[in-house]
C-alpha cells in the first residue's frame, strides 16, 4: 500500500505522461503493432547482459566470501580469534548497508555503464588489499572498505532489469542473474582451495589467494566499460524499432504505475509503508541464513575428517551445486501455476526444517542437512524479488531497492558475528543454527503478508 495519508492528484505532467503511453500503444507502437519485435530485442538483451552480470556476480561473490576459507590461516599467521573473525566477516555489511542507498542513486545520476564500473574498480582493490591484513584491526577496516566499494552492485544490476526488461521477463532475468552466487560458491571452493597451495614470493598461500581474486576483478572491469549501456536508447547493437519497442513496454508499465503512486516520497514515508518494511524482514531472514551458511560452512566440513584446503573446497562446492538446480526447478514451478507468495514461503519452510535438523547429529549429518537447507535459502532469494520490483513505482525503485537490500544484507552482519561469539563463548554454533531455523520459519509466514503489485493490481 502506499504511505498513509491523502494521494495527491495526478499532476499535468503526469497526465501527459500517462496519456501519451497509452496513444502510443493505440496507435499501434512497435510494442503493440509487433509483438514479436519486442521478444526479439528482450532475446538480444538477455544474451548480451545476462553472462556479462552472472560472471560479475560470481566473482563479486568470491571477493564477498572468501575469507571463509582462510579462518585457520588467519589465525595461525595474524592471530584473529574466532570472535574477532566473525566480526570482521559482518563488518563487510555494515560498509555496504551504509553506502548502498548513495551508491544507487549515483547509478541513476552517472548512468549503468560508469557507475558498475567504478563499483567493480573500487572493490577488486579492496579485495586485493585484504592479502596484507597483519592485525585485528586492519581485518576490520579492509572489510569494511571492501562492502562500502561494492555498495550499489546487487540493487544495481536489479535496476538496470528495471529500464530493460518489461515486467514478464524479470522474474527469469533475476533467477539467471542469482545463479551467479550459487555458481560462485561452487567455484569458490575448489579455486580458492587451490589459490591457498600457492607459496613464494614472501607471501603466503592465503595472501596470493586475495591478490589473484581480487585482480580478476579489477581486470574484468575493463571489459565492463567497453560492453554494458546504460540505456536501451543507447544499444547501437538493437534495431531501431527494437529499441522503441523496448522503451515503449517500460514506458507503458510505468504508467500504469504512475496512476497508483504519489510521485514523490522520503525515505521516513516508504518506511511507513508497511510492505517495504515486509519486504526487508523477508531479505534479511533470508541473508542471514545464507551468510551463516556460507562463512561457517568450511569450517563444519573441516570438523567431518582430515581433508586439505582444496578438498575442504570441493566439498562446500555440494550444497551450492544443489542449490542451482532448485532455483531454477522453483523459477520454473513459479512461472507456470503463479502464486509467488506461496512458492517463497515453501522454499523458506525447507531452508527452516534443514538449517533445525543441522543441530543433531555429527558434523557430517550437519553437512547433508545444510545441502537440504540451501535447496530453500537460495531459492528464496531468487523468488523473493520480483515482488518488490513488481510493487515498486520505477522513479523511486532504485532508491528502495537499495534500501531494501542494505537492511536485508544486514544479515550478513548479524549472522557471522554471532556465530563466532557462541562459538567462542560455547565451542558450538547449533544455537545459531537453530535461531536461523526459527527466522526462516516466521519469514515464510510474513510472505503472505507481501502483495507482489500495486493496490489497484492487488
Amino acid at each position: 500500500m502506499p504511505p498513509r495519508g491523502r494521494a495527491r492528484a495526478p499532476t499535468r505532467t503526469q497526465e501527459t505522461f500517462v496519456d501519451t503511453a497509452k496513444q502510443a500503444v493505440a496507435a499501434g507502437s512497435p510494442a503493440a503493432a509487433a509483438p514479436t519485435v519486442l521478444e526479439q530485442a528482450v532475446g538480444k538483451i538477455k544474451q548480451r547482459v545476462l553472462p556479462l552480470f552472472v560472471i560479475m556476480f560470481i566473482v563479486n561473490y568470491i571477493d564477498r566470501v572468501n575469507i571463509g576459507f582462510v579462518r585457520s590461516h588467519l589465525a595461525t599467521d595474524v592471530g584473529i580469534g574466532t570472535a574477532a573473525y566473525g566480526l570482521g566477516a559482518g563488518l563487510f555489511f555494515i560498509g555496504y548497508a551504509i553506502f548502498e542507498v548513495p551508491s544507487n542513486m549515483l547509478l541513476q545520476r552517472f548512468g549503468a555503464k560508469a557507475w558498475l564500473t567504478r563499483i567493480m574498480a573500487t572493490w577488486g582493490l579492496a579485495a586485493t588489499a585484504m592479502a596484507f591484513v597483519n592485525s585485528e584491526t586492519t581485518f576490520y577496516v579492509l572489510r569494511f572498505l571492501l562492502g562500502a566499494a561494492e555498495a550499489g552492485f546487487f540493487p544495481g544490476v536489479i535496476y538496470y532489469f528495471t529500464q530493460w526488461l518489461p515486467g514478464s521477463e524479470r522474474g527469469r532475468a533475476m533467477a539467471i542473474f542469482l545463479s551467479g552466487s550459487a555458481l560462485a560458491s561452487i567455484l569458490s571452493g575448489p579455486i580458492s582451495g587451490g589459490l591457498l597451495q600457492i607459496e613464494g614470493g614472501g607471501l603466503h598461500g592465503w595472501q596470493w589467494m586475495f591478490i589473484i581474486e581480487g585482480m580478476a576483478s579489477v581486470l574484468l572491469c575493463g571489459f565492463v566499460w567497453f560492453w554494458l549501456d546504460s540505456m536501451p536508447a543507447d544499444a547501437k547493437w538493437l534495431s531501431d524499432a527494437e529499441r522503441n519497442a523496448v522503451s515503449s513496454a517500460i514506458v507503458a508499465e510505468q504508467a500504469e504505475r504512475v496512476k497508483n503512486r504519489p510521485a514523490h516520497v522520503s525515505a521516513l514515508q516508504l518506511l511507513r509503508d508497511g510492505q517495504i518494511v515486509i519486504f526487508c524482514f523477508i531479505y534479511f531472514s533470508i541473508s542471514l541464513t545464507i551468510y551463516g551458511a556460507t562463512f561457517w560452512l568450511p569450517s563444519i566440513i573441516r570438523k567431518m575428517g582430515t581433508f586439505s584446503d582444496f578438498q575442504v573446497g570441493l566439498f562446500n562446492s555440494i550444497p551450492w551445486l544443489i542449490s542451482i538446480v532448485a532455483m531454477y526447478a522453483f523459477a520454473a514451478l513459479a512461472a507456470r501455476f503463479k502464486h509467488q507468495q506461496a512458492w517463497a514461503a515453501t522454499a523458506l519452510i525447507i531452508a527452516a526444517i534443514g538449517m533445525y535438523i543441522s543441530t543433531f547429529g555429527s558434523s557430517t549429518f550437519a553437512f547433508v542437512s545444510i545441502c537440504f537447507a540451501a535447496v530453500g535459502f537460495k531459492a528464496a532469494s531468487s523468488l523473493f524479488w520480483p515482488l518488490p520490483q513488481s510493487y515498486l513505482d520505477a522513479r523511486i525503485a532504485a532508491g528502495v531497492i537499495a534500501l531494501i537490500n542494505s537492511i536485508g544484507n544486514l544479515g550478513g552482519f548479524v549472522a557471522p558475528t554471532a556465530f563466532g561469539f557462541l562459538e567462542q563463548r560455547t565451542g558450538s554454533i547449533q544455537g545459531g543454527l537453530l535461531g536461523l531455523s526459527i527466522t526462516s520459519l516466521v519469514a515464510a509466514g510474513v510472505v503472505f503478508f507481501a502483495r507482489s503489485g500495486g493496490k489497484k493490481a492487488a
